[in-house]
């Protein structure tokens, strides 16, 4: 996590259910400190009633938006006005916008021009425009699923983490190639950051692995490599297609 990563966190309450507030908080405090934090919704609905019980103990604060005309978004225009607003109030350096509507693809798109980075919170059924407009995109259900792991619902996690596939193994062995030195060995972490510009989405805990490296040592396509680093008790770790 960046120390200095002032995140404003903005809400869709019409469009996240209120179940994964507490994985979904942990989540983003590992990118930055969560300075300004609100959820939009219309909040005489009865569909947010979930919510008003745990906002106050996230210190979250919810905004009153009305839904004036049948069938428009007013959430999605209140979320994007006070975003432009937090940008140049220059409050942050960094934005979380949780939602899984492609509404806010241009938000996010506009954010990033103006130098500051993007996190993608939202479900699986979110639209791919939103999520290659973020710099990275996390997933709510792999989150409540490493709660239910932890719990021994390991039955839920078998069914619901993505599958391996030959494409995937593609994707993998070509982004290694991209930034292998001349013996074919690439840096994790180069590899690492080069997967996310990709694949905004791109997660090893999607595939049910907490870090990359244990996801490239589960693949017989890949060799592992770990160097001593010069006053450090941490090891570097390396990777490298292997040779046919």
């Amino acid at each position: 996590m960046e120390k200095d990563t002032k995140l404003a966190i903005l809400i869709d309450g019409d469009n996240i259910p209120s179940k994964y507030i507490k994985e979904m908080m942990e989540e983003i405090t590992k990118y930055g400190t969560p300075t300004i934090k609100r959820i939009y919704g219309d909040w005489t609905k009865p569909h947010l009633s979930k919510w008003k019980n745990i906002l106050l103990e996230n210190a979250i604060t919810p905004i009153q938006q009305y839904g004036y005309t049948t069938g428009k978004n007013a959430t999605d225009s209140a979320m994007i006005i006070d975003a432009m607003d937090i940008l140049y109030s220059e409050k942050v350096n960094g934005f979380c916008l949780v939602s899984s509507d492609s509404d806010f693809t241009k938000l996010a798109t506009r954010l990033r021009e103006a130098g500051l980075v993007v996190y993608g919170i939202g479900e699986k059924k979110t639209p791919d425009p939103f999520i290659v407009a973020c710099d990275k995109f996390i997933y709510l259900e792999i989150l409540e699923l490493e709660e239910d792991s932890s719990n021994g619902k390991q039955k839920e996690k078998k069914a619901s983490i993505d599958k391996i596939t030959p494409k995937v193994i593609r994707f993998l062995k070509h982004t290694v190639d991209d930034v292998a030195d001349d013996d074919g060995w690439a840096f994790m972490g180069d590899v690492g950051t080069l997967i996310l510009k990709k694949q905004p989405n791109f997660d090893a805990r999607n595939f049910g692995f907490q870090k990359l490296t244990p996801l490239f040592k589960s693949l017989n396509q890949f060799e592992i490599e770990e160097r001593d680093r010069s006053g450090g008790r941490f090891k570097l770790i390396y990777v490298r297609n292997k040779k046919k």
